[in-house]
C-alpha cells in the first residue's frame, strides 16, 4: 500500500489556509518577506500566514555558446569531481588495503572518462536545435501575502504600523478584488438565471 497520497495530502494540509485573507501584493519576494518578517517580530502567529507567488514566468539566461570543446572540459570536469567523491567514500570504509590514494586517482581518472563520453553524447545528441548554454529560473510576477480570517484584523494594524501608505493602498486594493469577486459572482448568478426559456404554445 502507498504512502504517496497521504503524503501528498499533508503537504497541501500544510500549504493551505481554510478561510484566507489578503494582506497585500508585492512586487518582490523580498517585500512579501520584509512584511511577514515585521510580524513575526511583533508576536503574530505567522503560522497562520502564507505567501503565493502569482503570475509566474520562466526566465532563460543566454551564457554562452555551447562549442565541442565547452562540452569536452565541463564533462571532464564534473566527471572527476564525481570520480573523487566516490574514490574518497571507498577510501573511508576500505581500511584493508593500503592503495588509498592509487585507488582515489583511479576513480577520478574512470570519472573524467565517463564525464566526457557522456557530455559528447549529449553534445551530438542536442547539435544543432540547442548549441548555447543557459540558466533557467522560474519566478513569480506578484507576492501576495494571505492570512488566516481569525488574524486578519491584527494584522492590518500591525502592518499599518509598519507603512501606513502601503497598508491602505493594499487594504483598498482587497476592496476592489473582492468587489469584483462579487460583481462576477452577480454576473454569473443572473447569466444562469437569463438561461434558455422553455417554448411557449
Amino acid at each position: 500500500m502507498s504512502t504517496q497520497p497521504n503524503a501528498l495530502s499533508r503537504s497541501r494540509a500544510v500549504l493551505a489556509l481554510e478561510y484566507p485573507m489578503s494582506l497585500g501584493r508585492y512586487d518582490t519576494y523580498d517585500k512579501a518577506q520584509f512584511a511577514v518578517d515585521y510580524l513575526s517580530d511583533h508576536e503574530f502567529p505567522v503560522q497562520n500566514v502564507l505567501i503565493v507567488g502569482t503570475d509566474l514566468k520562466q526566465l532563460e539566461r543566454v551564457t554562452g555558446r555551447l562549442t565541442r570543446g565547452r562540452a569536452a572540459v565541463g564533462g571532464l570536469v564534473s566527471g572527476a569531481w564525481l570520480g573523487l567523491f566516490v574514490g574518497l567514500i571507498f577510501s573511508l570504509f576500505d581500511t584493508s588495503s593500503g592503495a588509498g590514494i592509487t585507488s582515489i586517482l583511479a576513480t577520478v581518472a574512470f570519472g573524467a572518462l565517463f564525464g566526457l563520453v557522456w557530455s559528447m553524447l549529449g553534445y551530438q545528441l542536442t547539435r544543432g536545435p540547442r548549441d548555447f548554454t543557459s540558466v533557467t529560473q522560474v519566478v513569480a510576477t506578484q507576492y501576495e501575502v494571505l492570512v488566516e480570517h481569525k488574524f486578519a484584523a491584527q494584522a492590518r494594524e500591525l502592518l499599518a504600523q509598519m507603512d501606513p501608505m502601503a497598508a491602505a493602498q493594499a487594504q483598498a486594493q482587497a476592496q476592489v478584488d473582492a468587489a469584483r469577486r462579487a460583481q462576477a459572482e452577480r454576473e454569473q448568478a443572473q447569466h444562469g438565471q437569463s438561461g434558455p426559456q422553455p417554448p411557449t404554445a
